[in-house]
């Protein structure tokens, strides 16, 4: 397996990855829209989205679908595609092949993509460089790992897209993670712990600033 560095990366500039968001979702449980929640003076989606641009610049896809367009005005000025998901009620799977056929047609030689979602505040652009020096040092996949689980942020080659593609309901990057397990890389995340279902957990959020 080949090394890079997260130094070497910064140095060669922004890398031929995507990072596509996953925003589509109404927050049933949460009561409003999770992304547009307050933390540190910025909301959710506006946070990932900034950080998600300073590492792969314009190739940031925001998938979106419930309260689309109260999103899409939080995220104007930056140089972010927005794709809208119709059949966001179905599931994650419809948002990830919505995410992946974009970056595909928009980006046809692009090297591969990170999975993200809006509810974990704790993502850094340097969680983002490190999943990407992970792909690049040999990794087909490379996924973060908290609590007792590994997830998002995810790092999927591009080998993966077609199965990406292939999805339904509401399957999402887990699913390959656990049918390639010999192939992931985990990378510790250990604040990937904090994500907001809930309004307990949001209140739960706010005492930690």
């Amino acid at each position: 397996m080949r090394y890079t560095t997260r130094n070497h990366l910064m140095e060669t500039g922004k890398p031929n990855v995507g990072i596509i968001i996953l925003a589509a979702g109404n927050s049933s449980r949460l009561g409003e829209p999770k992304q547009l929640l307050t933390f540190q003076n910025k909301t959710l989606i506006r946070h990932i989205a900034e950080t998600a641009v300073e590492v792969a610049g314009e190739k940031v896809i925001v998938v979106t679908g419930s309260s689309a367009a109260l999103i899409e005005n939080e995220l104007a000025g930056l140089p972010c595609q927005h794709i809208y998901n119709g059949h966001w009620q179905e599931g994650m799977a419809s948002s990830i092949v919505k995410g992946v056929t974009l970056l595909k047609e928009t980006y046809p030689d692009i090297t591969g993509c990170i999975l993200a979602v809006s509810d974990q505040p704790f993502v850094t652009a340097e969680l983002f460089q490190d999943l990407i020096v992970g792909a690049q040092s040999g990794a087909a996949i490379v996924a973060s790992s908290y609590g007792n689980t590994i997830g998002t942020p995810v790092f999927f080659t591009k080998t993966y897209f077609e199965q990406l593609l292939q999805l339904k309901g509401t399957e999402g990057a887990k699913k390959l993670i656990v049918a390639h397990k010999s192939e992931v890389h985990s990378l510790p995340f250990p604040l990937g712990t904090v994500d907001i279902d809930t309004q307990e957990d949001y209140q739960n959020l706010l005492r930690t600033s």
